[in-house]
């Protein structure tokens, strides 16, 4: 692997402090002169790092004025947004936000893979929620990830958009760390068990409206998991 030039290490920096809620949104980056200081590299260098970070949006800069940080949501660079999301503060709001991406893509992808699933790839998803019950009765939170993951992968593939897995291949590291997080909930793995059962037959079916549906109910009643037992959501008739 090619080492990182020193440009690319001075824009991976900015971005470290970004990320970690050093210089948030709206604030102004340091200068020229102490950013080249602090990096023992040329102001050329910083200048071009400041370039680099400026056209994934994650910099503006204003002539006059110095050197802003954008927030997230203005960000063209998903490798960068996927980091403030593993990374950053605002952990509530990224796993909400991560959940209503799952609903838009997952949706489709499922609504794409109905008709379209072989019988054997029908009984490999089969095969996966065996998985996660078998994990959930012995309550290993490892083995029911990877079972989760590995059934949504299979639709994924199914639908045969091939935009649709390239979009999801960097949220990997990310859904991983969110299903150990959520999943170590037995009343979160109950469900989730439940709504896999449910998209298989649905697949089965053959009706992309009905495997749609299915897919987009799974991913609500993730949402409502979330916010219940995760983020402690509960409005007060719930409680």
């Amino acid at each position: 692997m090619a080492r990182p030039s020193l440009v690319d290490q001075v824009a991976d920096a900015l971005l470290d402090r970004i990320v970690a809620g050093d210089l948030p949104p709206g604030s102004v980056v340091p200068g020229e002169i102490d950013l080249s200081a602090e990096h023992q590299v040329s102001r050329m260098t910083v200048r071009e790092a400041i370039k680099t970070l400026g056209a994934q949006r994650i910099l503006r800069v204003e002539r006059g004025r110095g050197t802003f940080v954008n927030p997230v949501s203005q960000w063209a660079s998903l490798d960068a947004v996927i980091r403030a999301v593993s990374e950053g503060q605002d952990d509530a709001a990224a796993a909400v936000q991560l959940i209503e991406l799952r609903r838009f893509l997952e949706a489709g992808a499922c609504e794409l893979a109905a008709g379209r699933l072989s019988a054997a790839e029908l009984a490999a998803l089969d095969r996966d929620a065996d998985a996660m019950e078998d994990a959930h009765r012995a309550q290993d939170v490892a083995a029911f990830v990877t079972a989760d993951l590995r059934f949504h992968e299979r639709i994924l593939q199914a639908s045969g958009n091939v935009f649709i897995a390239v979009l999801f291949a960097p949220l990997h590291r990310v859904l991983e760390a969110r299903r150990a997080q959520t999943s170590r909930v037995p009343e979160i793995q109950a469900h989730a068990i439940a709504e896999h059962r449910r998209i298989v037959a649905a697949l089965g079916s053959a009706d992309p409206v009905r495997a749609r549906q299915a897919m987009d109910a799974h991913l609500q009643q993730t949402l409502a998991d979330l916010k219940t037992y995760v983020l402690g959501d509960l409005s007060p008739a719930d409680r």
